[in-house]
């Protein structure tokens, strides 16, 4: 008599796989805000010659300047804004945010005007263009501190972007004292520090050469570098190409 057949054993069922998750969340821009130590230290002719450097390295890249002051009746190949425009050959935006007529502070110009600056519209502003390109370059108006309202200043426009910041000074006598300063503040409510860049100024001092070593030392901080002040805009992007670098991934 032969025994009953055995019973199967029922194989484990395999889980159904599941779809990968997608996230809904739109990748963070990368946002650089340039602010400088002090006025002609050269912070449109590096952002000019770091967003070409961008772009030459493949990225894309829109640089904007939000607020102008000593702007003519109509946008002119001279302003700021215009010259970043022209850097990138980005379609928009191609002059300043918001062009003042008075060559003074943002909020006494605006004041002057009758033009009220809303921040954190500019920020939603900024934030749409970053949304199309690989970085965005955001020049700041004065320094740090400059007012651009009566409330409001490059630290609200830093936070409100979660922008990095590139501080540019003149590597001249009494820079290693703005630059610490600058830094101090930056520290102080947390924003993120990119580097420093020092430009050559047109008449060299005693000084010049040595601050940005100064600095290094005096702060730890690594990322700092000098470059001349260069009319050809071909050897201005090449000045630059270490700085590109701190941006790239």
């Amino acid at each position: 008599m032969t025994g009953s057949p055995p019973k199967k054993t029922p194989r484990a069922s395999r889980p159904k796989s599941q779809p990968e998750e997608v996230s809904l969340t739109p990748p963070h821009p990368d946002i650089t805000l340039v602010t400088g130590t002090d006025t002609g230290v050269g912070k449109t002719w590096i952002t000019c010659a770091l967003a070409r450097a961008l772009v030459d390295a493949g990225q894309r890249v829109i640089a904007i300047k939000t607020i102008e002051t000593g702007c003519g009746v109509l946008p002119g190949p001279d302003e700021d804004g215009v010259r970043l425009a022209a850097a990138t050959g980005q379609r928009e935006p191609r002059h300043a945010l918001v062009r003042l007529r008075r060559p003074v502070a943002a909020a006494v110009a605006a004041e002057e005007e009758g033009v009220t600056i809303d921040v954190p519209a500019l920020v939603d502003r900024i934030k749409g263009y970053a949304a199309t390109c690989d970085h965005t370059l955001v020049e700041g108006t004065g320094g740090l501190l400059a007012p651009l309202t009566w409330q409001d200043n490059a630290l609200d426009l830093a936070h409100g972007l979660d922008a990095r910041v590139l501080i540019i000074g003149s590597d001249r006598l009494g820079t290693i004292n703005h630059t610490l300063l600058t830094l101090r503040v930056l520290q102080s409510v947390n924003i993120r520090i990119l580097g420093v860049v020092l430009t050559t100024p047109s008449e060299p001092d005693p000084s010049t050469g040595c601050n940005a070593g100064a600095i290094r030392r005096l702060t730890g901080l690594d990322l700092i570098w000098t470059v001349p002040q260069l009319s050809d805009r071909t050897q201005a992007a090449e000045a630059v190409k270490e700085v590109a670098g701190w941006l790239l991934p």
